[in-house]
Parts: C-alpha cells; sequence; structure tokens
C-alpha cells in the first residue's frame, strides 16, 4: 500500500511569533540627599560664664572704677574694662564667684600699678608737665572737698596707696586685702599704718 505523500505547498506559512520587547533599563537609584548638618549645641558652660561675668559686671564695676581712681589710674574706664577681660578669659579656672571678685580687684591693682610705672617713665622723656585730663565720668567721682585728699594719696608709695583705698574705701578685711595684693597680713597692718600717718601728716600739713 502506498503512503500518500501530502502536499505542503498550499499550507499558511507559520505566524511568525513577536519578538520579546526588551525590558526597560532600570534608572539609577538617586543617591540619598545629604542631611543638613545639625547646629552645634550652645556650650552650658560658656553661657555660665558669660551670665557671672555680667552680673560681676553689674555689682562691681563702679567700685572696681573708684579703685582704679583713687590708686591714681589716668584712664580708669580703660584698667575696669582690661580687667573684666581678663577675668572672661579666666572664669573657668576660679572656684566660685566670691574668688571672681577678689581676682577681678587683684587685676584692677596690678593693672594700675603697671599703668603708673608706664607713666612715670614716659614723663621722663617729655620736658613739659602732662596735666592729665579726666572723663567726665571719672571726674564725677570726685567732689571738691577730696581733690587735696587724692592728691595727698596718690604721693604716697603704691603699696601704702593700695592698703589704704582696699581698707578704708573698699571697706575689705585684712585677709582679702593680702589676698588682693598677694602679700601677707602682717604686710598689710605695715602698709595701712604707714600710709594712714604719711597721709594725715599731709593733710595737717595743707591746713
Amino acid at each position: 500500500m502506498k503512503r500518500i505523500r501530502r502536499d505542503t505547498s498550499d499550507a499558511a506559512p507559520p505566524t511568525p511569533v513577536p519578538a520579546r520587547e526588551a525590558a526597560p533599563s532600570a534608572q539609577p537609584a538617586a543617591s540619598p540627599r545629604p542631611a543638613p548638618s545639625a547646629r552645634p549645641a550652645p556650650d552650658p558652660a560658656a553661657s555660665d560664664r558669660e551670665v557671672q561675668v555680667a552680673r560681676l559686671f553689674d555689682l562691681h564695676y563702679p567700685s572696681m572704677l573708684r579703685l582704679a581712681t583713687l590708686l591714681g589710674a589716668d584712664d580708669p574706664e580703660n584698667i575696669v574694662a582690661e580687667a573684666y577681660y581678663e577675668i572672661y578669659r579666666k572664669y573657668r579656672k576660679l572656684r566660685t564667684p566670691d574668688a571672681a571678685a577678689a581676682y577681678l580687684r587683684s587685676v584692677v591693682c596690678n593693672l594700675t600699678r603697671m599703668r603708673i610705672r608706664h607713666l612715670q617713665v614716659a614723663r621722663r622723656h617729655v620736658e613739659d608737665r602732662i596735666d592729665t585730663v579726666a572723663s567726665a565720668e571719672t571726674s564725677a567721682l570726685l567732689r571738691d572737698d577730696q581733690r587735696a585728699l587724692i592728691r595727698a594719696l596718690r604721693a604716697l608709695p603704691a603699696r601704702q596707696r593700695e592698703a589704704l583705698v582696699l581698707r578704708h574705701w573698699l571697706c575689705l578685711k585684712e585677709k582679702e586685702i593680702a589676698a588682693t595684693m598677694g602679700i601677707s597680713v602682717g604686710s598689710v597692718k605695715t602698709h595701712t599704718a604707714r600710709g594712714l600717718a604719711a597721709l594725715t601728716h599731709a593733710m595737717e600739713v595743707r591746713r
């Protein structure tokens, strides 16, 4: 029996299979935005220092200005301003607010002493006498009846002048004066007694 051969010439062409579309390429992930830099937290120690120094200024500025004036500073405002700057720089090293007040007095004394020494050296090279012009704020502290006393006080040696001013104008105790001047209590008594005797003599001669 003969096998019948099928004629495939009239057969429909095979349906083309559509090519698979390429998957869209994945877009690169966006880089995360950097987080905004956080502001540094305020230093509580610095804030406390500013508060304490401002408090010292309110409490002691008039007395420090008077101290510098009575000690003979020709620019007491600048002396006191520099003293407060020193106390601001070194406040963290101080143990208590009381220590800060004592250190402030000590700085005013030391700065005034150095200022007077500088003026003495400078005036040796000047032929004409330099008249010190006090500021309005300084002049307001001095009454007419005090000028003679102030002149006599400024004529004393520095240590005697400091001891008298701290004792009789600022009303400090001898231990506080010793700490301020950096000397012993015995030396404070000696300088105070000698300064008071010299000041009394100068005022009696004037009368």
